[in-house]
């Protein structure tokens, strides 16, 4: 994290090392080649003294249409007893400014489909050894692979180029850590089920109701068998003052997979809307599903039962 050129930092015997397997891989790939993309528009934002987590953060929210300032999200972020910041602050700073921070496979063609879509995105590389570590995040903002070359916003360099062998090594000795920075709504390129349900859920509890229901309707157009996607959809939705589209999305919820979370919440929106005959029905189901399957439901299907006056 300290203020020299990713170049500068990187150890010069990986030149020299045999390619890693990502990168073997990737030069012996018999598709058809990628094409060469660098995304000039990324903002740069050179890193003061072990700020390169401020600056990085900052430059993935300004390409989301954030305001970003790295001087105030080091103060946010940055934890002067570690001398630097750690990853789930890096994930936490990123929701508090409204965008949805989302894990990418340990996969070199994950981050380059990212930049193929046009999106920068934040990588952790550990720039000394597995034993003397020397952390540091940079934002990958372009590829080259006939050139072996990419391109990063790192440090106080704006346009870093490093070759694919000595940036795996450096990438796998930081756990192969990415992320991408997406406005609510968007998702990324080659998005995978688990992580982006993670990034939603944690997403919904510091994100304006609005926000959080953009990313569960996007999550769940791509992925409309998930049950936790389902109900968070509906969720949100009431939280934002959409009772219907809440409704909705739990009555969905509930045909498909008979959840008993799912009926529950169907029973007290359409109490709330008024619709008793409705809400009894879900109730009933609610507590028959919890009965048979789902004991940990048991006592709120039983609560809402009550409430809505269901036999």
């Amino acid at each position: 994290m300290r203020r020299r050129t990713l170049v500068a930092l990187a150890p010069a015997w990986l030149a020299a090392c045999a390619a890693p397997p990502q990168t073997a891989a990737l030069r012996q790939a018999s598709r058809v080649p990628r094409r060469p993309v660098e995304l000039h528009a990324t903002p740069f934002f050179p890193q003061t003294e072990l700020h390169c987590g401020p600056a990085a953060l900052a430059t993935v929210l300004a390409a989301a249409g954030r305001p970003a300032d790295p001087a105030a999200l080091g103060d946010e972020i940055f934890l002067p007893g570690r001398g630097g910041t750690l990853q789930v602050e890096m994930l936490a700073g990123a929701r508090r400014h409204a965008v949805l921070p989302v894990r990418l496979a340990p996969r070199l063609e994950a981050l380059l489909d990212e930049i193929d879509a046009g999106t920068p995105l934040v990588v952790l590389q550990n720039l000394g050894l597995s034993f003397v570590p020397r952390w540091h995040y940079a934002v990958l903002v372009g590829h080259d692979i006939a050139r072996d070359e990419l391109v990063l916003r790192s440090g106080t360099t704006k346009r870093a180029t490093l070759g694919f062998t000595p940036f795996e090594h450096t990438w796998a000795r930081g756990g192969h850590w990415a992320f991408v920075a997406l406005a609510p709504g968007l998702l990324p390129a080659r998005a995978e089920e688990a992580p982006v349900v993670e990034a939603a859920v944690a997403f919904e509890r510091v994100a304006q109701p609005a926000d959080a229901v953009l990313v569960y309707e996007a999550a769940s157009a791509r992925w409309p068998a998930n049950l936790v996607l389902a109900l968070g959809l509906g969720n949100t939705r009431h939280a934002a003052g959409d009772p219907a589209g809440a409704a909705q999305a739990f009555a969905q919820a509930a045909r498909q997979h008979d959840s008993a979370a799912a009926w529950n919440n169907l029973a007290r929106v359409q109490w709330e809307r008024g619709d008793r005959v409705s809400a009894a029905d879900a109730a009933t189901r609610a507590v028959l599903r919890a009965e048979q399957a789902e004991p940990r439901w048991l006592d709120a299907a039983r609560d809402t039962a009550r409430a809505v006056g269901a036999r």
